[in-house]
């Protein structure tokens, strides 16, 4: 393999947002509380005056992100055996699509919330300042052009810049949502972070993943002596590979010492995969670990009870991707997308005394005929958490980090699967002891 070399060869305009990542682990709170809205108050509020709530999406489908968020909010969801309704309300949308399959315009007629022209119309709710308690962003899906690497510009950022311009005028901030990864763009990441950092509104932003039910309910231990993390998926580059590493990293993060960053990120498809696990044992041991927690591990041609071996593992997923790892304290993610052989999303790591932690972070797909996905249940709940109080359910420097890897991972790809040496990803951050996935 060549030499590692640096993702960019213009290093010194993105190196100097370093200065702002090493701030990080000290300007935010740790373990998932974040930055208190000034604008906010903490106490509960009056079931009959609930906080309002934009809705920023790219276009609403069944079974679209958009759509599983907008139905919970509007219509409540099934929750500790019971109907819940939320605490908060939509009042206001911004779609930016509509395609032939449109769902957005029946939940206007329907419900009465009113779909504005401009991100700006929906957060002023046709005024000229801000006029909601809470912001969440869903720009995922929809017809948007791919850049020459494959990955999709779905146009979060434009979104949130466009809410950050009616803040600064408003002269006032509102806790916000932010679905999935951050940015296709690395130096676009950051200033999302150091605006939410800037204007003192909490962050909430991610994954589904991290805050899911867990089979079994296990977590890593706060503080453990964690040495190693994978992460086993399904899905395509710039799109589930995010799912898998925040699988990883809302585990890491709790290794003592907090996160410390990533050194370098090495990304390999197919047969170029398995020679680099011969070098790894450990990694090895936790792959096989974290198979055994699928519920739809496949051996090739049938379905199988049978142990998982490296043999049938490259047989079943001949376009397997890997991503591997090193952060800066010499810890390991490793993330393997095994498309043909899993479909669901499971968790293995190893301890400094060779003690393995494995769990299938648990997501019930819908029905067919249904437009239901309750494992966005328990994130529209950390939504509504960090909307209600203020404060960021966890930090944004996690999805921060994992928006990163993601990033280079996929320019690793590019680049003909080179090992790319990461400074940009100095994102140094710690957690509180109690996790914030879902128990129930």
């Amino acid at each position: 393999m060549n030499d590692p070399i640096p993702y960019s060869d213009q290093a010194s305009t993105l190196w100097n947002r370093r200065t702002f990542l090493k701030t990080l682990s000290l300007t935010s709170v740790a373990a998932g509380c974040g930055q208190l809205s000034a604008a906010f108050s903490k106490s509960h509020p009056d079931p009959s005056n609930p906080p309002r709530v934009a809705l920023l999406a790219t276009e609403v489908r069944r079974h679209s992100h958009a759509q599983h968020f907008i139905d919970r909010l509007l219509e409540g969801y099934g929750w500790h055996g019971e109907h819940y309704y939320p605490r908060i309300k939509l009042t206001s949308l911004y779609v930016d699509q509509f395609p032939e399959t449109d769902l957005a315009r029946d939940r206007e007629r329907r419900h009465g919330v009113p779909i504005y022209p401009t991100i700006a119309d929906a957060l002023t709710q046709g005024g000229n300042k801000l006029d909601v308690d809470g912001v969440i962003i869903i720009a995922e899906h929809g017809d948007y052009p791919n850049n020459d690497k494959g990955q999709k510009r779905y146009p979060r950022y434009r979104f949130f810049k466009e809410m950050i311009e009616v803040f600064e005028s408003s002269g006032r901030s509102v806790p916000v949502f932010n679905d999935k990864h951050l940015s296709t763009d690395w130096n676009e990441c950051v200033e999302m972070v150091e605006d939410s950092k800037r204007l003192d509104f909490a962050f909430l932003a991610g994954s589904s993943l991290p805050v899911t039910w867990r089979i079994p309910s296990v977590d890593i231990p706060w503080n453990a002596d964690l040495h190693e993390s994978v992460s086993v998926c399904y899905g395509g580059i710039d799109s589930y590979d995010i799912h898998g590493l925040e699988t990883a990293q809302c585990m890491s993060e709790r290794r003592a010492g907090g996160e410390t960053g990533v050194k370098s990120v090495h990304a390999v498809r197919g047969a170029d995969i398995w020679p680099l696990l011969e070098k790894r044992d450990s990694t090895r041991e936790l792959l096989m670990a974290a198979l055994a927690r699928s519920h739809q591990c496949k051996a090739p041609n049938e379905w199988s009870f049978k142990p998982p071996a490296l043999d049938w593992i490259q047989q079943a997923s001949p376009g397997a991707v890997a991503y591997f790892i090193e952060h800066n304290d010499g810890f390991k993610t490793t993330l393997f997308m095994l498309n043909g052989l899993v479909l669901d999303f499971t968790y293995a790591g190893m301890m400094g005394n060779g003690k393995i932690t494995s769990c299938q972070m648990h997501l019930p797909m819908p029905p067919r005929q249904t437009t239901t996905a309750d494992f966005f249940n328990p994130l529209s709940h950390r939504i509504e958490e960090t909307i209600l109080s203020g404060k960021a359910t966890y930090p944004p420097e996690r999805t921060l980090l994992t928006s990163g890897m993601t990033l280079f991972g996929v320019e690793s790809l590019y680049r003909g699967e080179v090992k790319l040496n990461t400074p940009e990803l100095d994102v140094q951050y710690q957690v509180e002891p109690l996790s914030t996935y879902w128990r129930g």
